[in-house]
């Protein structure tokens, strides 16, 4: 490891807030980042960091250091991408990071798509759930719901993801029809729940197209979405779920979509975002693979749910 590489790994300690999470990022030994840190302080003569068991901070020289760090990381990032796009073909590692189940759903078809196509690339995917800090955590590209708050990220539409209230036929001959929001409301229900996240309360239009929310009747909530519909395939509760999340349940009769004349809002839309408007070859190449798996108008996943284009206020496209 050289002088750069060491000032480099600095900013990581300080972004991530501690040698082991380093540690764990780049699966090696806590003791390994230690060393490094220290002999980044012997070759500059100065202390970097305060230590103690249970916190680190920066000193003066540090924080200054971390600001060099931060130029340094950008230049090599800006010089590597504008090398890139001289490429005749792509090349090198792109990282990818999405969420679970879109990842494995989707983003894992396109990688063995597109290394295929392209077999000098090496791709590294992260499947969570959180959202991830795309420039800090070194990704080429991510995938996620909605527009990043971060308006230095550049977005690209993947595809919309619409909503659907889903029960199994067993429990809607226990509760009997389901045709008021009143009803919908006092049933039990599974919904999707993270800490500092609770996804009970859903919008709808009225006929004069005026917004309305419902509450779903929470009695149990799970942080796994595809629990979610496995929750509700159990015959004990409904859930409102997207359209990517539904695969062959509704076409053979095991989930049927209730309260379908409601003006459901969409969930979101599925959002490409990477760091930067001229992106390397590589970057935008992949997302071309996705989308013609996904589709450009429909996403594919809403072949799963049949007339789908005419339930929930769905506009045809």
């Amino acid at each position: 490891m050289d002088f750069s590489t060491r000032l480099l790994l600095l900013l990581e300690v300080t972004e991530l807030g501690s040698f082991t999470n380093v540690a764990e990022q780049k699966n090696v030994d806590r003791s390994v980042i230690s060393k490094q840190i220290s002999r980044l302080e012997k070759e500059l003569g100065v202390r970097l960091l305060n230590r103690t068991t249970r916190s680190l901070s920066l000193t003066a020289a540090g924080n200054e250091m971390v600001n060099q760090a931060k130029l340094l990381r950008e230049l090599l990032s800006n010089t590597q991408r504008l090398a890139q796009n001289y490429h005749s073909e792509p090349r090198g590692i792109l990282r990818i990071t999405s969420s679970m189940m879109f990842g494995r759903q989707y983003v894992q078809e396109a990688i063995s798509v597109f290394q295929t196509q392209y077999p000098d690339v090496q791709c590294e995917l992260r499947l969570e759930d959180r959202v991830v800090d795309i420039v800090q955590e070194g990704f080429d590209i991510g995938f996620r719901i909605g527009k990043p708050k971060n308006s230095s990220l550049i977005s690209r539409k993947i595809a919309r993801n619409r909503i659907l209230i889903v029960a199994t036929p067993d429990f809607i001959q226990q509760h009997g029809k389901i045709d008021t929001i009143e009803k919908l409301q006092s049933l039990p229900a599974t919904i999707y729940s993270t800490p500092g996240l609770l996804i009970d309360k859903f919008g709808y239009l009225d006929e004069h197209d005026n917004e309305h929310h419902f509450q779903l009747n929470s009695s149990y909530k799970v942080n796994d979405v595809e629990m979610v519909v496995k929750s509700a395939l159990a015959g004990n509760t409904l859930a409102v779920v997207t359209a990517q999340m539904i695969q062959d349940e509704i076409i053979n009769g095991k989930l049927i979509p209730i309260m379908t004349h409601l003006k459901l809002e969409d969930f979101g839309t599925f959002y490409a975002v990477y760091p930067h408007r001229d992106a390397p070859i590589k970057t935008k190449l992949f997302i071309d693979v996705l989308k013609s798996i996904i589709g450009e108008d429909v996403p594919i996943w809403e072949k799963n749910i049949p007339n789908f284009d005419s339930m929930y206020g769905c506009k045809k496209s």
